[in-house]
């Protein structure tokens, strides 16, 4: 990390009924999307492994404090899926509290992997910015296996979201 970059972030899974609820932030929240890469890959491993993510997931980054640690900042807690017939709708998360952030994690069953052959979980972090103002959207996507070897890794400032499905759908959750 960067010496200008005060403390550091720790990541806790939260888990539920076998499947990976959310995780608590702790410390202090990523401040770009290089940090928030990092925790990506964490999720992504997580997601690798079997049943822990069952289906596409959408997760939400919420700045609540839970009182789960002394240090916790915020959350990131899954909010539903993006397939089926309880899926997250089009401006679900649109309103005053729209979040800094949204994930979508992928278990390997619903992955196509960039490296033939390699069975891999997948996700993608998606930071809405405010484009006419001149705060670009940024998003990252990671593939990684149950080993924790990650296969595929990109971040990207200044994102036209309609260009990746992934950002697509999570832009589309986003807007009113």
């Amino acid at each position: 990390m960067d010496d200008q970059r005060s403390g550091s972030i720790e990541i806790a899974p939260l888990q539920s009924q076998g499947s990976l609820y959310g995780f608590v932030v702790s410390g202090r929240w990523p401040e770009d999307v290089v940090e928030w890469s990092k925790v990506l890959i964490l999720a992504v491993q997580l997601a690798a492994v079997p049943g822990l993510v069952p289906t596409t997931t959408v997760y939400r980054v919420r700045e609540d404090k839970p009182d789960l640690t002394p240090t916790a900042v915020g959350l990131v807690i899954a909010e539903g899926s993006l397939i089926g017939d309880d899926a997250l709708q089009p401006g679900q998360f649109a309103g005053e509290e729209q979040p800094p952030g949204l994930f979508v994690l992928h278990p390997p069953a619903q992955t196509i992997p960039t490296v033939r052959d390699h069975d891999v979980a997948s996700g993608c972090v998606f930071l809405p910015g405010l484009p006419y103002l001149g705060l670009d959207h940024r998003a990252a996507w990671v593939e990684a296996d149950i080993e924790g070897t990650v296969t595929h890794l990109v971040s990207r400032g200044d994102l036209d979201p309609n260009t990746d499905a992934d950002t697509a759908a999570l832009a589309m959750l986003l807007a009113a």
